[in-house]
């Protein structure tokens, strides 16, 4: 590691701390040359995931994007709207265990729907109403229907 000071190419580690939510390492060095101390921060660079729509096209996953439709199922649900943060970092970390760059916008929908689906089921209506494109009030109705029927804790499956 190139010294800040005097440009010396050669240092030596004196302190190893984890960093932040443990993601990150932070090293005290000490140049071999001027004996100057510093700081460095490591972290793991992480692979742009990218969302292959149902047309074939490929985007960069958003977080953002799926927090604006999150709160706009979750609006007026006050216990819904405090827990969006944690469900998306839930969603995110799936998708890092995944080792893929890339995921179907179907499999993460139907992963979100799920997990939204065990947080609030009229959240999980509101949500799946725009996801699966319900084209009428009797398929609403029906969806509906199926939650109610639906023991706790089982995943939703999208209909055909």
């Amino acid at each position: 590691m190139r010294c800040v000071a005097c440009g010396h190419e050669d240092s030596q580690v004196v302190e190893t701390r984890m960093y932040g939510d443990g993601r990150a390492i932070r090293r005290r060095r000490q140049c071999k040359r001027c004996m100057r101390r510093f700081w460095t921060l490591e972290q793991v660079e992480q692979r742009p995931l990218r969302v292959v729509k149902k047309d074939g096209r490929r985007e960069p996953f958003d977080r953002g994007k799926l927090r604006r439709g999150l709160e706009a199922a979750c609006q007026k649900r006050p216990e819904a709207q405090a827990a969006i943060e944690g469900l998306i970092d839930g969603v995110e970390a799936w998708l890092g265990q995944r080792g893929e760059d890339t995921v179907r916008a179907s499999e993460l929908g139907e992963r979100v729907l799920g997990e939204l689906r065990r947080l609030d089921p009229v959240a999980y209506l509101r949500f799946a109403s725009v996801y699966l494109e319900f084209s009428d009030a009797q398929r609403f109705r029906a969806e509906a229907e199926r939650i109610l029927a639906r023991p706790d804790g089982e995943r939703p499956q999208r209909p055909a």
